[in-house]
């Protein structure tokens, strides 16, 4: 009887598993004053297509949950918002993007998958009370060296507006991307498979 139930229970923490693993949601859904701006769904992104057929942000639910303890955070503490550019991202738009910029210092490559097609990772950035974005040193996606966090080729005031950025993501359980400082993995992103679904 005992085994049994240790089989039973062995069974239900793998189906528990599955279903966390599926869950998707819009991250409207869990905080609807992050801003959102995704770029792959205009064709203003470095592959000058539309990859995206909606221009809405879906995360793993509790990676979207971290980042709303974040954004409360920095709206409460700093008088700033997170604002976002990308969080899950389907494999074939992996595939497009890598045909385009085969160098995994900025794009994944599709043969391994990304955090990104996890549902696991965001592309963020800060904006004041009027909604400006604040400066970092460069725009979103600039694959220059300009870009790396450490990069000693921007203004003081860009280091430590990336500098507020990252220790917050990092309080919050993300972890950064050297090379770029937008990007950001959420801590358990490897417990999570790769999905190759649409975006509605």
């Amino acid at each position: 009887m005992k085994k049994i139930t240790l089989i039973l229970l062995f069974l239900l923490g793998i189906i528990t598993s599955a279903q966390t693993d599926t869950l998707i949601v819009p991250l409207k859904s869990i905080d609807s004053t992050i801003v959102q701006d995704v770029k792959y769904a205009t064709a203003n992104n470095f592959t000058k297509q539309v990859l995206y057929p909606s221009a809405k942000v879906f995360l793993r639910k509790v990676a979207a949950e971290h980042l709303a303890q974040a954004n409360e955070f920095l709206k409460k503490n700093h008088n700033v918002r997170i604002k976002i550019f990308d969080g899950f991202r389907p494999l074939f738009v992996q595939k497009i993007m890598w045909q385009i910029l085969p160098d995994d210092r900025y794009v994944a490559d599709p043969a391994k998958g990304s955090r990104h097609n996890r549902g696991a990772a965001v592309d963020v950035t800060l904006i004041d009370g009027d909604g400006k974005e604040l400066d970092m040193g460069t725009p979103y996606d600039d694959f220059t060296e300009r870009a790396s966090f450490a990069s000693k080729d921007v203004s003081e005031k860009a280091y430590l507006n990336r500098k507020l950025l990252r220790e917050t993501m990092i309080q919050f359980g993300f972890d950064p991307m050297e090379t770029e400082w937008w990007h950001f993995d959420f801590k358990d992103w490897n417990k999570f498979g790769i999905l190759d679904t649409g975006i509605n």
